[in-house]
Order: structure tokens, then sequence, then C-alpha cells
């Protein structure tokens, strides 16, 4: 399997004035990511509110401007695309917000919110165009009588199948979904999670899946990177992962999923609260709320590397 993306060492700051004095501090978004993004595959992107998952995610599709580091797309550097590449590049890989009714236009019918990306994008005739939405709004589970409403006519799970159809239109191969299903109801959650599947399988759609609940999580993706502080802390395949976690963190935010079969001996907890990311802390970034923390901790920033690809100074990793 080839690779859609390919990120190297992506360094992403903002800059942010605090308090009333208007002091500006540096906020460190993203700290070195690598990662290696393969055509077809589910990818989950996981971790806690702030680690830097829905950052990377916006960085992808140049929502988000970074400052180092390199992403490839189809092997050409993205940072190097002409305007028309960049156009291509957009038509090729769509977003699925968090919030639908914030990302659907309240002042447009369906029917013109999906004709809008292909008037802006394609020659399509008005007569191909209509056949196009057509398709795609029957493939995501709704009829065309709702193409003539309005977003504030429909449930939250209505309307994040329309932002999906949306997203569809433009017969995209790659769709990032930020917290796609994390606003709605849990018997809504599994409607949209089925459909990207069925989706996926469909068109061999990549999709870049970005969530904190690892439940949805297990149930969808084939590999699962695990996001701490801008940084990557363990990357593994799905079953890997959630059957044999290695990193601390990995194992907190697993054993922070609800169960009546969980054991007391095998909890996980963190110390503390995730520090500012103004003012990272040396050596392991996570090391101020290991429950495994040892005197290298402190001192020494571990790297992702061998084959469990895991960032722990307490983990025996392989080559």
């Amino acid at each position: 399997m080839d690779n859609l993306f390919e990120i190297s060492d992506l360094y992403l700051q903002y800059n942010s004035r605090k308090g009333v004095s208007g002091r500006e501090e540096k906020v460190n978004a993203l700290n070195g990511v690598d990662l290696s993004i393969r055509r077809g595959e589910i990818l989950a992107i996981a971790g806690e509110s702030g680690c830097g998952k829905s950052t990377l995610a916006k960085t992808l599709i140049r929502l988000e401007k970074y400052q180092r580091g390199t992403i490839k797309f189809e092997g050409k550097d993205l940072s190097q695309l002409s305007a028309q590449e960049m156009k291509t590049f957009r038509q090729k890989v769509q977003m699925v917000f968090q919030n639908p009714y914030a990302s659907l236009n309240p002042k447009m019918k369906i029917y013109e919110i999906l004709e809008e990306a292909l008037i802006v994008n394609t020659a399509y005739s008005k007569a191909e165009r209509r056949e196009i939405i057509s398709e795609k709004i029957s493939q995501v589970g709704l009829d065309e009588t709702c193409l003539e409403k309005y977003p504030h006519e429909f449930s939250g799970g209505q309307r994040q199948r329309i932002a999906i159809a949306r997203a569809l239109v433009l017969d995209p191969i790659c769709i990032v979904a930020d917290e796609p299903v994390s606003a709605l109801d849990v018997s809504i959650q599994a409607q949209i999670i089925n459909l990207l599947n069925e989706l996926k399988e469909k068109y061999n759609l990549t999709i870049i899946f970005i969530s904190h609940d690892l439940r949805v999580i297990k149930y969808l993706a084939d590999r699962v990177v695990v996001m701490y502080l801008g940084e990557i802390v363990e990357l593994a395949n799905a079953k890997e992962l959630f059957a044999n976690p290695k990193h601390p963190y990995t194992k907190a935010l697993l054993n922070a999923i609800p169960s009546f079969e969980k054991k007391k001996k095998d909890v996980c907890l963190l110390k503390g609260d995730l520090p500012s990311v103004t003012d990272l802390p040396k050596g392991c970034l996570f090391h101020t709320r290991c429950p495994q923390v040892m005197d290298i901790c402190r001192t020494n920033h571990p790297i992702l590397e061998g084959k469990d690809c895991v960032r722990c100074w307490a983990v025996e990793r392989h080559p």
C-alpha cells in the first residue's frame, strides 16, 4: 500500500497575547510530527483536547500554516504547489467538520450548498450537477426532498450526512473528519460511523478520523495515532493498540473508557493537568503526569522509533 501523505518534522506555533498586559507568547501546537498516511486506510488520531490532533488535520489541508517541516501529497510538497495544483488538491482532499450546523450556510437550501462546490470547482452543466447531487444525497441515506429545505430543518445526524454529501460531490480520494460524531447522540453516532465505513469501501477513500472517543476509534480505524502536546507518542495497528497498549498515556486513555469489567488493579491514572503549551516540560513531555516516570524522562526527550513506534523510555522498543 503506497502513501498518500508523507509528513516530516512538522512544527507549528501560534502567537498568543496573554492577559491585560498583551505580552506575546508562543503556543507550541505541533512539535516535530513525522507520519505517513497510507492510501485507502482509515487512520484515527486520538488524544485529549489540546493535544494537537485537530491542528494536525487542519495543517494537512492547508487551513493552518506551519513554520517548519514538509507535507507531501502523492509525492508532491504542498508548499511548492501552484495555484492550479492547490485547487486540484483541495478537490481531492475534503473536510467534514465537528459541528455540521456551523459549517452549513443557514441562508442556503441544501441543493445550493451542494451545488456551490461543483460550480466553483468544475465545468459540469446544470443537468450534470443535478445528477451528481441526487446521487450523493442518496448515498448518505437521504432522499431528494431534503434538497429544497434549509439546514435548520434537519436533526444533527441529518446535517452531518449533508456535510458528508457535500464532501463527496467532488469525488475526493481523502476525507479529513474532525470529531464528526462528538456532537451527536450515541445511536446517531453509530449510523454516521457505519456510513463512513460504507463510503470508504465503495470509493476506496482514505479517511483521517480525528476523535477523543476511543470507543468509536476501536470500531472504525485501521491504524491509530496517539498524540500528546503536539507530538506522536504511539502509532500502531488498531487491534494491536487496543489489545496491547505500550505508552503509559495510551494506557491511561484506554482505562478512562467506562467498563463494568475493569479491575481496579489494572487502572492506569494520570497525575495532574495537561502542561501549558506555552511552556513545554523538558525531557519527555509526558513525564510530569506519568505514573512510570524515571530520572532520564526529566532530562532526555525520547524519539519515536522501532517497529513498536512508541515514544517512551520505560518501554522496551524493538528495532
